[in-house]
């Protein structure tokens, strides 16, 4: 005679946080853009800020033996530069980022 399954539990849906894509999570981690901003616009600010020279410069001094968890390989590496800033650097970013 077979046993019930009783230890199973029924699938759960994904947190809403964990729905919007990895380059907009980044951002709003930093405070360079509110939770709310659309995902196109977020998108857009996200290759501006891959694109800024300071980032550029932090993005090629990081490894990527130290992967984060939870961030696709494409967004690694700008996810670890904005890691390496001090609060000072992202203050600054976020001004230039406000003037483009």
């Amino acid at each position: 005679m077979k046993h019930p399954k009783h230890h199973e539990r029924p699938r759960q849906n994904p947190p809403a946080i964990l729905a919007a894509p990895s380059y907009h999570r980044i951002l709003v981690k930093h405070g360079l853009i509110a939770k709310t901003l659309p995902i196109p616009d977020a998108y857009e600010m996200f290759l501006k800020v891959s694109a800024d020279p300071q980032v550029q410069k932090l993005r090629r001094k990081a490894t990527t033996g130290n992967k984060m968890k939870n961030v696709p390989a494409l967004y690694v590496l700008t996810a670890m530069a904005l890691e390496g800033m001090t609060k000072g650097e992202l203050e600054d970013l976020k001004l230039r980022m406000a003037m483009k």
